[in-house]
């Protein structure tokens, strides 16, 4: 079995309980909730978090530190999800039913690579 990180990037208004009222946002919370359950009941579980607003990116070979990221909202990665799957093939499809689509959202899936030895 293979590790897959999917990030998720978009989707803001499913996120953003000052944009919905609470029981819609409710709603969309039990969405991902139960999605997340439902690949740990199948094992494919591993991690995953919301990621906060803010932070620092670190550019370049003089290590310039800038607030940020400031970029257009679709694009900044709003959290991730860490599973296992067989293939790139089941981790899309397992993607599928992510409730980030619900609100035109991104998921960015891509393999973990192996260390070198």
């Amino acid at each position: 079995m293979k590790e897959f990180l999917l990030l998720f990037r978009g989707g803001d208004e499913g996120m953003n309980a000052a944009k919905q009222s609470p029981e819609k946002f409710q709603q969309h919370m039990m969405k991902w909730k139960t999605w997340m359950e439902s690949l740990g009941k199948d094992g494919k579980f591993i991690a995953g978090q919301p990621l906060a607003d803010g932070g620092s990116v670190i550019t370049g070979s003089r290590r310039v530190v800038t607030d940020g990221p400031f970029i257009e909202g679709k694009e900044i990665v709003g959290g991730y999800v860490m599973m296992r799957a067989d293939d790139l093939e089941e981790a899309i499809a397992l993607s599928q039913a992510c409730p980030i689509f619900e609100y035109d959202g991104i998921v960015e899936v891509r393999e973990i690579g192996q260390r070198p030895v």
